[in-house]
Order: C-alpha cells, then sequence, then structure tokens
C-alpha cells in the first residue's frame, strides 16, 4: 500500500496514495494505525482524498483506528471523501460515529481545537 506519514504535535497523518481500500491493502492500513496508537500517538488522520473506493475489509481498518483512538480519548478523523466513500459510510450508518471533514486543514484546525481544551 502506498501512503505518506507525517507525525507531529502529537497527531499522525496519513495521505493514503491508493485508489481503493480493500481486502488487498487493508491489513497494512490497520498495522500501521496499530503501530502509532503504541507508539503514544492518539489523534490520527486519514486522508482519502485519492482513494475512490473503500470495501468492508477498508472501512474495519477505519473503524479500527477510530476505537484505538477513542480507548486513548483522542480522535481519529477522516477527510478528503468521495461521494462513493460517503455514501459507504452512510449505508453503514457511521456517518455520526466518525469524524468527517472535508480537508486535512479542516481536520488538523478540529483536532487542535479539542487539544488546546
Amino acid at each position: 500500500m502506498k501512503f505518506s506519514v507525517d507525525k507531529q504535535d502529537g497527531v499522525v497523518v496519513y495521505e493514503l496514495l491508493e485508489e481503493k481500500l480493500t481486502s488487498l491493502n487493508a491489513p497494512v492500513l490497520k498495522s500501521e494505525l496499530v503501530l502509532a496508537n503504541a507508539e503514544g500517538y492518539k489523534n490520527v488522520i486519514v486522508d482519502l482524498d485519492k482513494v475512490r473506493f473503500v470495501d468492508s475489509s477498508g472501512l474495519s481498518a477505519l473503524l479500527t483506528g477510530h476505537r484505538l483512538c477513542k480507548d486513548e480519548k483522542g480522535i481519529f478523523a477522516l477527510c478528503g471523501l468521495n461521494d462513493s466513500v460517503k455514501g459507504l459510510i452512510k449505508i453503514s450508518q457511521l456517518e455520526n460515529v466518525l469524524h468527517i471533514f472535508s480537508t486535512q486543514f479542516d481536520a488538523a484546525a478540529a483536532l487542535d481545537k479539542v487539544k488546546k481544551k
């Protein structure tokens, strides 16, 4: 799986550089999220701007990240979702569970506000 990672100020930003998040590459993302959690990062942003399709395994990886952050009183934020990915999240009734933002900037600003509290 191709992705970039930026770790700074207690936040990890993953920018996925694949068009699909499926059973073929979702385990790599899940492992990365578990590793970041083990390193003490409780706030994570996953930028899905380049992702056009997510299957159930991809959604499971994202939910794992959400659970890990929530357990540590942090925030797991998604950004850059296209209509297909938004539709999957809506069908799965997760739009009120996951923190979704339009851009990485918006997600970072929201996390910044939470960290200052």
